[in-house]
């Protein structure tokens, strides 16, 4: 009898996409900060496409999932993997849930969530502990009256779209030649142009909340990206530039911070541009920034700060955005009375993220790693 260890050889870190993970984790906060403001409206939203940073997260997921795991499964079970995806992600997940319960009373709002004020305090930890899980809530257990599948922690959402990637990539196209992935991303690829350019809303928000619809849009937007992710790493076909993290941090965010595209009688035109976005600009980003090179010690340090924040910030801050909300909805805030505040609650939502980050987020996965994934398999 013989034995292997499950542990692996580390390689190279891609450290310019971790920092644009960064970058967009906090365009996606200033975003949330912004829909405050809007009324209701996508056509008024300022930094208008920032909710594309999801799809470009599932993108990066997808591409770092393939290099980190695609030559692996020789060594490695079906279970090992989604344990290590699990010890990744779950423990600020859990986080997440946390600090959205103990926010969630400050939220009251006669104007935006009137449901807050009257809430039984033992349906708010139900909805957490469910939330732990990230299975989602079903509508007789609504704590907001948002329709979310996690109503403490609204982008959760695409985390637990996240592990359904996971769990298709372990179960299936893993074992797919590039040739049948080619054709999967192309099918990827004319289902978001068909929701985006033919569809209702010439746009690819939603994906939060367990109804058909909803789901629809949440397949929609994780089938292309994540697999295109896998496929591009296969490919190998990256770009060698200079500076390369400066220009794809002003490429995505020149991606985000673009206003909207036409208006309500033009929705086809919006959808073009994101459809263009998601299936050709994010893969060149990541093309790009996975070519680069860090060289100087300043970028280094940008982009492992920005990587090692960029999901703490993203899987924390919506907590304080409910209570943001509801006090610029309820005072009829505009934005250049508000934005004081507004910038405490990016500043809030970096610290808050950092905290986490180490006090927490670090120890956890450490000690999980150490107990579950060092150890001898016997074959």
């Amino acid at each position: 009898m013989s034995s292997i260890s499950t542990d692996f050889k580390p390689k190279k870190h891609y450290e310019i996409l971790d920092g644009l993970r960064g970058v967009a984790a906090i365009l996606v906060v200033a975003f949330h900060i912004f829909e405050a403001h809007n009324g209701g409206s996508r056509f008024k939203q300022i930094i208008n496409h920032g909710y594309l940073a999801v799809d470009f997260f599932f993108l990066l997921s997808g591409f770092v999932v393939a290099y980190a795991y695609d030559d692996r499964w020789v060594k490695m079970t079906q279970w090992e993997f989604y344990k290590r995806r699990l010890i990744r992600l779950q423990p600020m997940v859990i986080m997440g849930m946390i600090i959205g319960a103990i926010f969630y009373y400050f939220q009251a709002s006669d104007n935006l969530f009137p449901m807050i004020a009257g809430m039984e305090v033992w349906k708010v930890i139900v909805t957490m502990v469910i939330g732990f899980t990230l299975l989602p809530i079903p509508p007789s257990l609504e704590i907001r009256g948002w329709g979310e599948m996690h109503p403490l922690d609204g982008p959760a959402w695409s985390l637990f779209f996240e592990y359904i990637a996971n769990i298709l990539y372990a179960v299936l196209f893993r074992k797919f030649s590039n040739k049948i992935m080619t054709v999967f991303v192309l099918i990827f690829a004319g289902m978001l142009i068909n929701y985006t350019v033919f569809g209702p809303k010439g746009d690819v928000i939603g994906g939060w909340s367990l109804n058909l619809e909803q789901m629809n849009v949440g397949f929609t937007r994780l089938l292309y990206p994540f697999f295109a992710g896998v496929l591009l790493c296969r490919l190998g076909k990256l770009i060698h530039i200079k500076g390369a993290f400066w220009i794809c941090s002003l490429m995505i965010s020149a991606v985000l911070i673009i206003p909207r595209i036409g208006d309500e009688n033009s929705l086809w035109m919006n959808g073009l541009y994101e459809s263009f976005c998601i299936i050709l600009v994010f893969p060149l980003i990541v093309a790009i920034g996975a070519g680069g090179e860090i060289k100087s010690a300043f970028s280094a340090k940008i982009c492992k700060l920005l990587g090692d924040i960029s999901y703490p910030i993203y899987i924390t801050h919506y907590p304080l955005i409910y209570w943001y909300t509801a006090w610029v909805v309820d005072n009829k805030v505009e934005i250049k009375d508000g934005y004081g505040i507004g910038i405490g609650v990016l500043i809030a939502s970096i610290v808050i993220a950092f905290l986490c980050l180490k006090l927490y987020d670090e120890p956890v996965r450490n000690w999980l790693q150490n107990k579950f994934q060092k150890r001898k398999v016997s074959l």
